[in-house]
């Protein structure tokens, strides 16, 4: 348990005493569940931008993504045209990736387009769970219920919504609790 105890003395999951952008996340977002179309939209966007980098940059721009996609307001996203493709492949304050983009774009068209809202989409994948990670290294990357939503989603027109993406979203929005024993927020 040492190794939980941060250098402020709070006992967190090991990732979120390596830096206080990842403490403040770890103790106020992650794991919490989240509701609402515009919240987990931003959620599933910066997923998508995360992938092949480290979460604390996309927490360090985050405000910048909210800012280049209209608060992930999906409506407002469904409209982007290819001239705001240039403009945000140009922004500084964001990762300048264009599939990404495209992706984010795409995802808010394909949000516009759902036979059911997307909280309960999302939701309907959240396991039944009765045990707890000892460590981080017992917190798996992937499960069948990630498996089933990232194909879920690309069947309904969504795209950068790969198995791994799905559970990290469905870890930082509460639809999984992977807080290890011994962290504070642990239950």
């Amino acid at each position: 348990m040492s190794e939980l105890v941060g250098a402020d003395g709070v006992a967190r999951c090991t990732w979120g005493n390596s830096a206080p952008d990842y403490a403040e996340y770890h103790d106020k977002e992650w794991g919490v569940p989240l509701r609402g179309e515009e919240a987990l939209y931003e959620r599933l966007s910066l997923e998508a931008f995360q992938s092949g980098l480290s979460w604390i940059v996309i927490l360090r721009k985050r405000e910048g993504f909210r800012r280049a996609f209209a608060r992930f307001k999906p409506k407002k996203v469904a409209k982007f045209t290819d001239a705001d493709v240039e403009r945000l492949l140009q922004d500084a304050g964001i990762v300048r990736n264009r599939a990404k983009i495209l992706a984010t774009i795409a995802n808010a068209k394909a949000i516009a387009n759902l036979d059911e809202p997307l909280d309960e989409l999302l939701w309907s994948f959240a396991p039944e769970r009765d045990s707890r990670p000892r460590t981080m290294a017992d917190v798996p990357a992937v499960t069948d219920e990630s498996k089933a939503m990232a194909k879920a989603l690309k069947k309904r027109g969504f795209s950068f919504v790969g198995p791994t993406t799905c559970y990290a979203l469905m870890q930082a929005t509460g639809m999984v609790d992977d807080h290890v024993e011994g962290c504070f927020r642990a239950g």
